[in-house]
């Protein structure tokens, strides 16, 4: 069960100047190797799932930028925390 809808934002400096696309795909690449369910949107990614998992895989997110060479990273992250259960269906189904 999850308990938590987390959207995360990266943001990765690069040494000079690259496109950053490379090292957004690393990114969710990080994701997609954890193992949570997500779903990658224009301006962000969203993952499913217990809180303290899917702050670990925004740390490893992180660490992934740093092993590219990124000398810094802004991560803007939303979190939609519900003890008793929360799903990216819950709040989109009326959508779809």
């Amino acid at each position: 069960m999850s308990n938590s809808l987390v959207s995360i934002q990266i943001i990765p400096k690069t040494e000079n100047g690259e496109d950053v696309i490379p090292y957004v795909d690393a990114a969710i690449e990080s994701i997609d190797a954890a193992g949570v369910k997500y779903e990658v949107h224009p301006l962000e990614t969203t993952m499913e799932g217990e809180l303290s998992e899917l702050l670990t895989v925004i740390e490893k997110m992180n660490r992934k930028m740093e092993e590219l060479g990124s000398p810094s990273v802004i991560s803007q992250v939303k979190v939609l925390y519900k003890p008793d259960s929360i799903t990216m269906s819950d709040l989109t189904e009326k959508y779809r």
